[in-house]
């Protein structure tokens, strides 16, 4: 009996041990031989610090950063408030420099060239696994896959972004356009103006459109799904400030309770919708017109003729459904609040823009063809998304030992692609480059760059944003339709505040005033 005890005893032992050893060589001693691997190939940063590395330096900087709004909004560099500990770390060790996201390292790559590499190279540079799980609550799907399983998703999803099968969306965003424009109707006077915040007037536009695009759901339950994904968002963001403690997420906190409910909430709405479609198209009643409906004939074709591995679980295609209605409803509100506070700011060119659309289809509703007709529109939105991309930067991560320019970056290496800060560059746009000007755009995105990979606000090479067309187009409708019915300026009660909740968004909302048309 004693000799089983001690055995039992010295069995517990070695498993402490040998988890012991993991933990300490993931939080010490593999970090260390990851620094003097950089160090030795002259790429300067801080020195890693136990556990932390750079983190509580920069949750201090956008703590303060975000304290305070942009005083000069005619300059449009928001790179000091948005990503301030990447400036701090330019500033302090130069273009070739390295900063710490706990006990990870992350080289800063800024060379047009280099980026063009890291984005080409899927398989080898491929996007980081979250360091903590809770990212992987809000959405995952075809975004956070790698490899083969990103390659079978990407080629079931790809039918529903179809540019003719986009043509058939037209009337969703139309309707959630002109709901959008009742509800204005009501609070701006007929032959007068009045003050609006139409930030969340526009996530409610886009919330609506992609409910009716992706699911064919009614209002209630996207809105549902879209006020619950959002408040995720904000909790994923509060965590990715602080290293993950592995095993926390499981702790009975009220924070890790909401976030557990939240998840069974959006995954039984997205089921729910799920199920009633399948049914329906059994039944032989479903339109393939919506992503949702595409999405489950793309799946069932391909387990049909090749098998069930060659499709998608329910798991997954719920897991694609949340990311549909996240990415899509973010990518477009952001562009838009944006697109409307610059128009506000520079009359001449909302001036510009409804001249175009009055032009090109007065007062009806607008088509298709009408639409891709828009040239000044479509300069103006590829300015928003150049001051104001969706995603400030881009991250991938070393699986293995990998060539980068001269550089040697050992396997677990994080590589940050500030976009941003490319989009801001003087020495790529010229002096007026913090300068809200469209016209640079008036020849295309491949005469402004130059044929450098300088702008890139939807990811660039095989995992650019598979949605782009789908989210351009609605937000073309959009416009149109607001600058029908509608001139505006900026509200003295307006406050210059863009940060970071998983996209770039106004902190205090946009104030805006309204006058009818």
């Amino acid at each position: 009996m004693e000799v089983l005890q001690l055995s039992v005893a010295l069995s517990c032992v070695a498993v402490v041990l040998v988890y012991a050893w993991k933990i300490l060589n993931w939080a010490w001693f593999r970090p260390r031989k990851l620094e003097k691997c950089l160090r030795q190939q002259g790429l300067r940063g801080n020195s890693y610090r136990f556990l932390f590395g750079d983190f509580k330096e920069m949750k201090m900087m956008v703590k303060e950063a975000k304290s305070k709004p942009i005083i000069n909004f005619s300059n449009q560099d928001v790179v000091p408030r948005v990503i301030p500990f990447i400036l701090e770390a330019l500033k302090n060790y130069g273009q070739n420099c390295f900063m710490w996201f706990g006990p990870r390292p992350a080289v800063i790559v800024l060379d047009p060239e280099a980026i063009r590499e890291v984005l080409s190279k899927s398989y080898i540079f491929q996007k980081p696994t979250a360091s903590n799980p809770l990212n992987r609550l809000v959405a995952r799907g075809v975004a956070a896959y790698e490899t083969d399983k990103w390659a079978k998703h990407r080629k079931l999803i790809n039918p529903a972004f179809h540019v003719e099968k986009l043509k058939h969306m037209l009337p969703s965003f139309y309707l959630s356009c002109a709901d959008m424009l009742s509800k204005w109707e009501k609070i701006v006077p007929s032959e007068g103006s009045r003050e609006l915040d139409v930030w969340p007037y526009l996530q409610s536009l886009t919330s609506d459109a992609i409910s009716r695009t992706a699911f064919g759901s009614n209002y209630e339950e996207g809105r549902t799904i879209f006020e619950l994904q959002k408040e995720q968002a904000e909790f994923v963001m509060q965590a990715n400030r602080s290293v993950y403690i592995p095993g926390s997420r499981f702790l009975p906190t009220k924070s890790n309770k909401r976030m557990k409910d939240t998840v069974k909430e959006i995954e039984s709405s997205v089921l729910g919708i799920i199920n009633k479609r399948i049914k329906a198209m059994e039944a032989g009643e479903a339109s393939s017109d919506d992503l949702l409906g595409l999405l489950l004939e793309s799946n069932f074709k391909e387990i049909q003729q090749r098998g069930n591995r060659f499709g998608m679980s329910l798991k997954e295609v719920i897991e694609e459904c949340k990311l549909f209605y996240f990415a899509g409803q973010e990518t477009t509100s952001g562009m838009l609040v944006w697109t409307m506070i610059l128009l506000s700011k520079h009359k001449d060119w909302q001036v510009r823009a409804r001249d175009e659309v009055l032009q090109v289809f007065g007062r009806g509703k607008p088509d298709y063809q009408e639409l891709n007709h828009l040239k000044i529109v479509s300069m103006i939105f590829h300015e928003v998304l150049r001051l104001y991309p969706p995603a400030v930067m881009l991250a991938r991560i070393t699986q293995t030992e990998s060539k980068l320019g001269k550089v040697t970056l050992p396997a677990g290496v994080q590589l940050l692609l500030p976009l941003i800060m490319l989009h801001n560059d003087c020495k790529i746009w010229g002096d007026d480059a913090k300068e809200f000007n469209p016209e640079r755009f008036s020849e295309g995105v491949m005469k402004a760059t130059q044929g450098q990979l300088t702008y890139f606000p939807f990811g660039w090479g095989p995992r650019i944003c598979i949605g782009q067309n789908f989210a351009m187009l609605e937000a073309k409708m959009a416009l149109a339709m607001i600058l029908q019915h509608y001139s505006f300026d900026l509200s003295p009660s307006y406050s210059h505040a863009p940060h970071m909740v998983i996209t770039l968004q106004p902190q205090h909302g946009a104030h805006l005033i309204l006058h009818r048309l």
